[in-house]
Formats: C-alpha cells, structure tokens, sequence
C-alpha cells in the first residue's frame, strides 16, 4: 500500500515549505506540492494539515539490554520495550553495553538489535563496553565490524572516569585505529563511541589520537559531555580547534541536574554561540541507564532510568526554550548522527531515503504520528504497534 503525507510544513532536516511526501513501502518515492491521491492505487492518506513533518529521530547511545548495576545487581535497569523508542519519534538505535559487560555480553546485545529490527525499527550495536581490552564477539574489533552486519563502531569505551580500565593514550590510540579499518573493510563508519567521565583528563585521549596518529576525529564521538560546565568547555575547544564531533546526553532530569551539569538543549545553545558548528554536535539519550535522583539537599530520593524519549525533549526545548531555529535543533538528531555513523538512508527526508518520519503539532511541537520503514507505529500520539511482551 503507498501512503500520502498530505499539506505538512516538511524540515528534511532544511526547511521545504509546505509539501506532499508519497511513500511506497519502505521508502519515500516522491515529494511534491500537490501529489493527487490516485484512484487506480490504494492509498493510505495522513493528514498533514497544521503539522510538521521531521525526519525519524536516530539515538546513537541506548542501553537496550538495560544498563545500571553499579549500586548492585537489584539496581540493573531492565530491557528496553518497542514504545519506550517509538514513542519518542526514534526510528533508528544504536545499542551499546555500559560499566557491565559480563551480566550483558555481545551475544545478547546482537541478538536483541535483531529483535527489535523484527518488531519494525532500525537497530545497530556497537562492540565493547567500558572495559579494555575490548569485549568482542569474533575476539578481534575489526573482523566484528566487518563479519557482523549490526556492528558499525566499537563502544562505549570509558575514559577519565573511575569506572574504567585506565586504558593508556597508545591503548586507546589502538582501539580507535582498529575499529577505523574494520569501518574501511566493510564500509561501515567505524565509529568509537566514548564514555567520557568526570575526571581531570576530560578530552586528552582524543586529542592524543588527533595530534598524534593520522587518525581523523570522524572516528571518535565523545559523548556525556554536558556533564559539567568544565566539559562542556573542553568540547567547545576540541570541536572548534580539531574539528572533533561532540554528543550531549539527554537524559539527564531536568528537575534534579547534578551540581554543574548542563541540559543538552542549553549545551547546543551554548556550543552554537561559542562558534561550533551545527554539523559537529549530536543528541543522544543514555537511554535504559541508571540514573540515581537527589533533592536539593543531595538526599537520594531513588533511582530512575533514561528514558529515549527525552531525545525529543531535549530537541523540543532547543526550539521553544532556547529560540534555536528548528533546522539546527533537527540536525543533531537526523542528519547530524546519519552522516556521522554513515547510516545512508537515514536522517534526511527525500526520494528513495527510508521512509522513517514523524509528524508533530504545529501549535505545540507534541509528536503526533511515527513511521518507521514507513509502517504507522505511533498515531495521535499513541502506540498503534507495540513490541512483543508489551
């Protein structure tokens, strides 16, 4: 069945104007001013009076097997579910092992990118977790990149925090080298995905690649780095003075922010400002981690988990809140991390790209309808599909 997208105001992620968007199966096949819904076919019509129309949200960081664990086993954070995504507009996920990469493994990690592919999005995983030497699943990063078809970088390593293995600059140097020429092997992007703690180190590992090796920054995405102002600054310098890529994280509770941390929407603000450009930033949003809740006072109130959905959040309050035009706060969620992760029918809405689309009110910017491989996931702001053991 082909389905219309009838009078949305289109940001692809740039601004198109009002248009018609004709999808036939999985992919767009045509946009237009006023595509007529032909008689001889039959067609899906979806009103798009009144609303924008996005490109389906990629989240490059999410503990789909759950994450968490660091307070003890009753603190691991459980699986994902299917709306915990769509529900957010996110069409595409790449999944990723945190602090625990024995109780979680690789195997596991795979297996349920597969099962969510099943259940109607687009899921990628990256090999590793904090540890070094890196955890993988053919025992050797490069052959997983190139032998296992959801694997496109290598991820997340922990650096300059105490929860991780204090690799050396020449460790990590090696781990970002040999995840780089898996990537050139199988045309994927190669991509390490790091873990950046709130130790004094901050950026010089990723430096040290840059000034060091032939190695560009494209290979390396930094992420957590509005954890603090300090930071968010050191990024600043890396993304201005090396071209390095940088991702906020937004899951952070906009109500309990830690002493010093920076909400995503106000660090791309701040970046943008200070001279960034727009093409080096991205969103992502921990999702499925632990995050432990504090008053005011720092009394612990509880343990919460990430939540994807805060992706969008984060993108929403860039626009309302922060007064960022909606081309530069779609970019880090679209075609930003498409470009970055090489995800080629991903993040841009034009003919013969994936037909993975949300719809959102124009009034209030609330998502209202979600495609992903142009299958209706979300409508009227509800889940219509749910995942298996929803």
């Amino acid at each position: 069945m082909l389905k219309l997208i009838k009078g949305a105001s289109v940001y692809a992620p740039e601004a198109l104007g009002t248009q018609d968007v004709l999808i036939a199966d999985s992919r767009i096949l045509k946009i237009a001013r006023d595509i007529p819904a032909a008689d001889a076919y039959e067609v899906e019509v979806l009103d798009g009076k009144g609303k924008l129309l996005f490109p389906g949200f990629i989240d490059s960081h999410v503990h789909i097997l759950g994450g968490g664990g660091e307070g003890s086993y009753h603190t691991r954070t459980p699986e994902i579910m299917l709306t915990d995504i769509t529900l957010g507009g996110v069409t595409t996920v790449v999944g990723c092992l945190g602090t625990d990469g024995t109780t979680r493994n690789m195997a596991s990690l795979l297996a349920k990118a597969r099962g969510l592919e099943e259940e109607g999005i687009s899921a990628y995983i990256y090999t590793g977790s904090y540890q070094v030497p890196v955890r993988t699943l053919t025992e050797n990063i490069a052959d997983d990149l190139i032998l296992i078809d959801k694997v496109i970088g290598c991820g997340e390593i922990a650096v300059s925090d105490h929860r991780s293995s204090q690799p050396t600059k020449e460790e990590f140097a090696r781990i970002v080298g040999d995840t780089r020429v898996g990537g050139i092997l199988s045309g994927k992007a190669g991509l390490v995905n790091i873990h950046m703690g709130d130790g004094t180190r901050m950026l010089s590992y990723l430096r040290y690649v840059i000034e060091e090796t032939e190695i560009p920054p494209s290979n390396m995405l930094p992420t957590h780095i509005n954890r603090s102002t300090r930071l968010l600054k050191d990024g600043i310098d890396y993304a201005k003075s090396l071209g390095g890529y940088v991702d906020l994280t937004t899951s952070s509770d906009p109500d309990y922010l830690e002493e010093d941390e920076v909400k995503a929407s106000t660090g791309l603000r701040l970046m943008l400002e200070q001279g960034v450009s727009e093409h080096q930033i991205t969103f992502s949003s921990d999702g499925q981690g632990s995050m432990p809740i504090f008053d005011k006072d720092g009394v612990f109130l509880g343990l919460g988990v990430g939540k994807v959905t805060s992706l969008y959040r984060e993108v929403r309050d860039a626009i309302l809140t922060e007064k960022i035009e909606i081309t530069q706060a779609l970019k880090p969620v679209t075609s930003n991390p498409a470009d970055l992760l090489k995800l080629n029918g991903k993040g841009r809405i034009a003919p013969g790209k994936d037909a993975d689309l949300v719809l959102v009110e124009e009034s209030s910017l609330c998502i209202d309808t979600v495609l992903a491989k142009g299958q209706i996931m979300v409508q009227e702001g509800t889940a219509c599909k749910k995942g298996t053991f929803e």
